[in-house]
């Protein structure tokens, strides 16, 4: 149905498109906040570079890896080992803030508004930022859970106690929420057997609450979410509405790139915004009712802040 253009043709000729963004969010009755993989990347959460090699740098040594993701699916062949890697994982992508404050600029954008979020991220720097728990929908999971890896029930558990003993059974200190080497200590590269999680029922080892393949587990608190976020759109569908998407890639466009094209299309008082570096990409057939910036989504934000 939709095509593809970098820019839209309608708002080209602005001389200022954050001009046209703020006097929608300034006007709209709600705001509805899409947000993928690439606005937790502007936020500072990379994973290769510095973080990776802080973190990592064992384990990119003994097997070849140039980043977080390289890892998390490596072969490992204990589970303390595998373990010793996912914690690791989980405490620096969870339970540690953001390097930069973005997601907490975006809160300060919208609190006074009637908000919703959907993601697919899994790093939970929405709620972490301020965002309201009820105002939320994770669809992809959630690295802050586990569950069983068959899965013999529907409910999942929260990890962080248990991660957090597991990274500090390898050696590191926790110090101000961040994992610390201290000096002349060995870091080991597996966790002990009483730490690896196993299904409270079956007694299979645990995995992570993350939509991968057909064993993800849509918990009572997913289910919930997902019937607030239906409440929200049904209430909302004929009032002044701004489907802000920001870092949403081509990974998994229908959940919601290409939903937000439709409601923008169908919706009369719908407007689109899409906030992404490399692919700030608007269909031809909302074109006026919609724009695209191919910047950075951290300085977009701040430049926004400064003008309201």
């Amino acid at each position: 149905m939709f095509s593809k253009t970098k820019m839209n043709k309608s708002i080209d000729g602005c001389s200022d498109k954050l001009a046209v963004v703020i006097e929608k969010i300034k006007d709209a009755d709600a705001i509805v906040l899409g947000a993928g993989a690439g606005l937790s990347t502007a936020a500072g959460f990379t994973y290769s570079g510095e973080r990776f090699e802080q973190y990592f740098s064992d384990f990119a040594e003994k097997y070849g890896f140039e980043d977080m993701y390289s890892g998390g699916f490596y072969p490992y062949k204990t589970l303390e080992e595998h373990w010793a890697y996912w914690s690791r994982y989980i405490y620096v992508n969870r339970y540690m803030d953001a390097p930069k404050h973005l997601y907490e600029d975006i809160y300060n954008l919208v609190k006074e508004k009637d908000y919703f979020v959907l993601t697919t991220n899994v790093d939970h720097c929405f709620q972490k930022a301020g965002f309201a728990k009820e105002r939320l929908f994770y669809t992809q999971g959630d690295y802050g859970l586990f569950q069983c890896s068959k899965p013999c029930h529907a409910m999942t558990y929260d990890n962080e106690e248990v991660v957090r003993k597991m990274v500090q059974s390898q050696g590191f200190q926790i110090e101000n929420g961040k994992p610390v080497k201290p000096k002349n200590t060995e870091i080991l590269m597996s966790v002990p057997t009483e730490l690896v999680p196993k299904c409270p029922k079956c007694g299979r080892p645990m995995s992570m609450n993350l939509r991968a393949d057909n064993t993800f587990v849509e918990d009572a608190g997913w289910h919930s979410a997902a019937n607030r976020y239906e409440r929200f759109m049904e209430q909302h569908m004929r009032k002044k509405i701004v489907f802000l998407e920001l870092g949403v890639g081509y990974n998994t466009p229908g959940i919601i790139k290409y939903n937000f094209w439709q409601y923008a299309n169908n919706w009369q008082h719908a407007f689109y915004v899409c906030i992404n570096k490399g692919q700030a990409y608007v269909p031809d057939d909302i074109a006026d009712k919609s724009i695209g910036i191919d910047a950075d989504i951290a300085e977009v934000i701040s430049d926004i802040q400064s003008r309201i």
